[in-house]
C-alpha cells in the first residue's frame, strides 16, 4: 500500500518509469494514492506492455498535459521478424509465420536498407490497435469486437531508426532498436512496415519509452515510490519545454485577470511574472494573443 501525503499538494509534472503490465491509468491512479489527489493526469499513453517514461500532470499541471504532447520521443524496442500478429506485438494471436528459408535468406544489409526506408519523413498507417477513434469509437476496440478497421496514413517524422543488435534464432530474428520520432508515430507500425518490406512479417517483442521533449527516463521514479518531493514545478517544467517571456508587472496583471496583452510570439510561449511564477502558456493567432492555458486566477 502506497501511503497517502495528504491534501496539501503543489502543483507540478511527476516522471514515472512505468514497469509492464500495468496500464497508463494504473500509474495515474497509483500516483493519486501517493499524492492524496484526484488531479493527476497523463501525457502520451503508453501500453500495458510497454515500459519507461510517462509524465504526469498533478494540480494545474494537467493543463499542460495537452501540449507536452508536441515534443519528440525516444524509443528502445526489439522487433522481431517471422511472423505477424493481430496486434503488432506480443500481446496478439499470431496470424502468418515466415518459412524458416525464407527468413534465413534476409541478411543485415536488407534489413538496414529496409530500416532506412522507414526513416525520414513517411506516411505512416497507425496499427489497427491504437486509440485513434472511428466514428466515435477507438479502433481498439473495434479490432478487439471483431471488426475490420483501416485507418488513414499520416506523416510523421522517424529522424532515427537503427539498429543495435541483431539476434538469430531457428524461425525468428530479432532486431534491438532505437527509435526517435515525433509524436504520434506507432513504433509497432514501424516493426509491422519492417517485417512487410522484407517480406517475413514481423511485431513488437518489447518496447520502453526513454524521452519525452527534454525528459529523461533516468530521472523518473518507480511507481511503487512516488512522492511529491519528486515533482518538477510548475514554472521550471514550463521553462524545459517551452520558450519562455518574463512579463513587466503590468502586462502580468493584465494575464492573471484574463486580459490579453501586446506580446508576439511565433510558436507556445510560457509566460512568467517577474517573480518566475508561470502565468499562462499563450501563442499568437495573426496579430492577437491566444491564451492555452492560465495556472492563475
Amino acid at each position: 500500500m502506497i501511503p497517502s501525503l495528504g491534501s496539501e499538494v503543489s502543483s507540478g509534472l511527476l516522471l514515472v518509469d512505468k514497469p509492464g503490465g500495468i496500464t497508463s491509468h494504473g500509474a495515474v491512479a497509483a500516483a493519486r494514492r501517493a499524492l492524496g489527489t484526484r488531479k493527476v493526469g497523463h501525457a502520451g499513453t503508453l501500453d500495458p506492455m510497454a515500459t519507461g517514461l510517462l509524465i504526469l500532470g498533478v494540480e494545474r499541471a494537467t493543463r499542460l498535459l495537452g501540449h507536452l504532447a508536441l515534443h519528440d520521443k525516444e524509443y528502445l524496442a526489439t522487433i522481431r521478424l517471422g511472423g505477424t500478429t493481430v496486434t503488432d506485438d506480443a500481446e496478439g494471436e499470431l496470424l502468418e509465420s515466415a518459412p524458416a528459408k525464407i527468413l534465413g535468406a534476409v541478411t543485415e544489409s536488407d534489413i538496414d536498407q529496409a530500416m532506412r526506408a522507414l526513416t525520414g519523413q513517411i506516411l505512416q498507417v497507425p496499427s489497427s490497435v491504437s486509440a485513434i477513434k472511428v466514428d466515435g469509437k477507438r479502433a481498439y476496440a473495434r479490432v478487439r469486437a471483431g471488426e475490420d478497421v483501416e485507418l488513414r496514413a499520416r506523416a510523421v517524422t522517424v529522424s532515427q531508426f537503427s539498429q543495435t543488435a541483431i539476434h538469430r534464432g531457428a524461425q525468428w530474428i530479432d532486431i534491438d532498436v532505437q527509435v526517435e520520432c515525433t509524436t504520434g508515430t506507432y513504433v509497432r507500425a514501424l516493426a509491422r512496415d519492417l517485417g512487410c518490406a522484407l517480406g517475413v512479417g514481423a511485431h513488437l517483442t518489447m518496447l520502453r519509452r526513454t524521452r519525452i521533449g527534454p525528459f529523461g527516463v533516468e530521472l523518473a521514479s518507480n511507481v511503487d515510490s512516488l512522492e511529491a518531493g519528486a515533482l518538477i514545478p510548475l514554472a521550471e517544467a514550463a521553462q524545459a519545454c517551452f520558450p519562455c517571456e518574463v512579463l513587466s508587472e503590468e502586462d502580468a496583471d493584465h494575464v492573471s485577470h484574463g486580459r490579453r496583452i501586446s506580446l508576439i510570439v511565433n510558436e507556445p510561449t510560457a509566460l512568467l511574472s517577474q517573480q518566475g511564477t508561470l502565468l499562462a502558456l499563450a501563442e499568437t493567432e495573426g496579430e492577437r494573443m491566444r491564451y492555452l492555458a492560465v495556472f492563475v486566477g
